[in-house]
């Protein structure tokens, strides 16, 4: 599947830093790609039927400055992104408002690559369907079970009499490999069980040998989408898809994976069995994620329709710059709440800054040193790499352009200061 338009990098002088993150499974800063010339990079994509509010927008500018630290670091990046192109959100989004499934997913992915490109994220290297990779999946699948960590589930729904779904089995996994459950999330199980059965997994299904062990496999239903395959006919289940996915296009053992807080737990813990019970290997050296967004007090979701959407903001007249700005004022990790205007106080920022720059370039020159107004844009470079490199301080770094850019600088100098900020944040004068 195409992705979307590449933006064009300034290349800075010298070399930045390769970021280190907070991983969620040891709760530690970690080296996102330490001693190595590589970054590998996944972070799960959207399910398209709603698309592309605030939450979503703030996750993927903050891995686009993981990539965007990486290339400037002089790593070879490699960066896949998934689509959940079929769902049960999907499936349902589509039969309420009478629209075929296909149709409202591909208007919805259309949006996102618009939004993407807009904002100047980087686009992925990779960038995959569930619907165009069925066939791995359920190889994969067919591989657990013949390895005795999936099993069957009586499915009396099912199109197809004595076909079952297909689940994965957490104590034979923790028997066999190295995962144990909790080991990339860092959460004990009481946490885990809560949050199972509210981001879409069935705790009470009957059948099941622990209420936590996920869908592999969802045999067919009628008048539900499905794919003949090694598992009989049916579609995957949501977890299997990104260790799939991850591993088809970035190997065994990736640099990072990333998404949204609310992925934490079941989604990448799960994620992560699923490629560790099938290579023996640890799937991430880094599980980092950006924290969740609210509007009007709560936290903003489909689900609640309190969206923010980007496709509005520019409909509206934003600029696209601002309103990644406005996001970069937020450290990543934390949870925070976009309030009506924000978007227009980052316009106004932008502003300013390109005011001082325009006015000051009209400032007599001769009154500053060029070798010394060279050396402190070079600091201020640095600086900001150094900002970066902190766990991807980007509030601290817009600090450091809003001193920068109210003095009085030479056109060289603030020349450099421009790049630094669209090569390495991603907004440009």
């Amino acid at each position: 599947m195409r992705s979307w338009t590449r933006p064009a990098l300034p290349k800075l002088p010298g070399r930045g830093l390769a970021p280190r993150l907070h991983d969620d499974a040891s709760g530690q800063f970690l080296a996102s790609a330490p001693g190595t010339p590589s970054g590998t990079l996944y972070v799960c994509g959207i399910t398209p039927y709603d698309a592309t509010h605030i939450g979503h927008a703030a996750t993927y500018i903050a891995f686009d400055t993981v990539v965007r630290m990486w290339l400037d670091a002089g790593l070879d990046v490699s960066y896949t992104q998934n689509i959940t192109d079929v769902d049960d959100p999907l499936l349902e989004r589509a039969t309420a408002t009478g629209v075929d499934w296909r149709e409202l997913a591909e208007s919805q992915i259309e949006l996102f690559r618009t939004d993407m490109a807009a904002l100047a994220v980087v686009p992925p290297d990779s960038y995959l369907g569930v619907t165009e990779t069925i066939q791995p999946i359920a190889d994969a699948v067919d591989e657990l079970r013949r390895r005795g960590i999936a099993y069957a589930v009586d499915t009396p729904d099912a199109a197809v009499p004595k076909a079952t779904d297909w689940y994965f089995d957490i104590a034979a996994a923790e028997a066999a490999t190295p995962w144990t459950l909790g080991s990339e999330s860092g959460l004990d199980r009481e946490t885990m069980a809560r949050l199972f059965a509210e981001r879409g997994g069935d705790p009470e299904r009957p059948g099941k040998r622990d209420p936590l062990d996920p869908l592999l496999w969802r045999a067919e239903r009628v008048g539900e989408p499905a794919w003949e395959s090694v598992m009989g006919r049916g579609r995957p289940g949501w977890h299997i898809e990104c260790s799939v996915i991850a591993r088809q296009t970035l190997g065994d053992t990736i640099a990072v994976q990333g998404g949204g807080g609310d992925l934490v737990f079941p989604h990448h813990e799960f994620s992560a069995a699923h490629a560790t019970a099938l290579t023996g290997e640890r799937f991430a050296r880094v599980n980092a994620h950006g924290g969740l967004v609210a509007f009007d007090g709560e936290k903003m979701s489909k689900s609640l329709g309190n969206l923010v959407l980007v496709s509005q903001l520019r409909e509206a007249g934003v600029e696209p710059g601002a309103i990644r700005l406005a996001i970069l004022t937020h450290p990543y990790r934390d949870d925070w709440e976009w309030h009506r205007g924000d978007e227009q106080r980052a316009a106004e920022r932008l502003a300013a800054w390109r005011r001082s720059v325009a006015e000051l370039q009209s400032f007599d020159a001769a009154a500053l040193d060029p070798e010394a107004e060279d050396a402190r844009a070079l600091e201020l470079v640095d600086a900001v790499r150094a900002r970066l490199h902190d766990d991807l301080d980007t509030p601290g770094a817009v600090d450091l352009f809003d001193d920068w850019f109210g003095t009085p600088h030479t056109a060289a100098a603030n020349e450099l200061a421009a790049d630094a900020l669209d090569a390495l944040l991603g907004v440009r004068l």
